[in-house]
């Protein structure tokens, strides 16, 4: 017979079940790697026995992951609306979960900025990728052509500018705090 299970107690079984899963691991792969037997571990995700702290523990270690992350609560507001500066032709969605993480969707129409006064540096990484048109990465010393369907990386600690090539281009990129406040807030 199956005890009575919360919604949260449910949603840690699925996310063992899962992690295990996408890890491609057997009962007993995960059995090895979290010291508790197949059957205990099978007893947890079919919820016929009561999940002990111990347990859990030893089973988020095991998966790679926090007891945290393991039984966080499921979040209502899946869907975000994006802010849109049409100035600037903008739109940010901050990341939940990563602090001060932001994913920007930028329209540029003008090329990057010349002289080296113009190259930012700052902590951190930047990365983008080219939605439509051409963008051109001023990187250190470096002219770069990022294409439509190409993505660039790169340390944000190299004096950097963007700006379109040959008409308007759209991209997608992540920043972190520094390069929001550099990039994005105008700083």
């Amino acid at each position: 017979m199956t005890q009575e299970t919360s919604g949260l107690d449910s949603l840690v079984r699925k996310r063992i079940r899962a992690l295990r899963a996408a890890h491609g691991w057997s009962l007993d792969d995960l059995a090895s790697r979290s010291h508790l037997s197949a059957s205990t571990l099978s007893r947890i995700e079919t919820g016929h026995r009561r999940i002990a702290l111990d347990q859990l523990t030893s089973i988020a270690r095991a998966l790679g992951t926090s007891l945290d992350q393991l039984v966080e609560t499921e979040v209502d507001d899946v869907v975000h609306n994006a802010t849109y500066d049409p100035s600037r032709a903008m739109s940010l969605w901050a990341l939940r979960g990563q602090p001060g993480v932001t994913v920007a969707r930028m329209r540029l129409t003008d090329p990057p900025p010349q002289g080296p006064a113009a190259l930012k540096a700052h902590p951190g990484r930047e990365w983008f990728t080219v939605l439509s048109g051409t963008v051109e990465l001023l990187l250190g010393e470096r002219r770069l052509r990022v294409e439509q369907g190409q993505a660039a990386e790169f340390s944000t600690m190299l004096p950097h500018a963007v700006g379109a090539l040959g008409g308007p281009a759209d991209l997608l990129g992540i920043f972190d705090r520094e390069g929001r406040r550099s990039h994005l807030d105008g700083g």
